[in-house]
């Protein structure tokens, strides 16, 4: 009888408890809002990769230069106008289009938009190392990979 609704159950059901939905905590909404915008961004990048590919016809990755490019330009005005315009833009509507949307579009218009404030701080020695860092680290850690992987198989 656990599962059982409340009235059958002999307690009173409040006129709000009925057909009420499940309580979902500010992170799960979070998450739930990073999810799906990074759902529509990874849409995005494929489909902006494919039209690309096709209109340059070249063994150079041009679809995801454009991607890279594309994303950090739009996380420049999406963040110049959250900062400058958009004061009333919820927290909720920032999380879907930067971390998610763009974030999904490419990741590297986070990593754009760290690298500039790191410029902006004056932090020259912490620019520096995060983007040679970023880029030597990554593509190292990349290359560990495949080479485990051809090492396993």
């Amino acid at each position: 009888m656990a599962f059982a609704p409340a009235a059958a159950r002999g307690r009173r059901v409040r006129p709000d408890d009925a057909g009420r939905r499940p309580r979902y905590t500010r992170g799960m909404k979070a998450t739930l809002l990073v999810f799906l915008g990074a759902g529509l961004g990874g849409a995005l990048r494929h489909l902006v990769n494919g039209v690309v590919g096709r209109l340059v016809d070249s063994p150079f990755p041009w679809g995801i230069l454009t991607i890279n490019v594309a994303g950090s330009l739009a996380m420049g005005l999406l963040v110049g106008w959250l900062a400058f315009v958009g004061e009333g833009i919820s927290q909720a509507a920032r999380l879907f289009l930067a971390t998610g949307v763009l974030g999904g579009f490419t990741t590297f218009s986070a990593f754009s938009l760290d690298a500039v404030l790191l410029m902006e701080r004056h932090d020259w020695t912490g620019f520096a190392l995060y983007v040679a860092g970023s880029v030597a680290l990554s593509i190292g850690a990349c290359l560990a990979g495949l080479w485990l992987m051809r090492a396993a198989t």
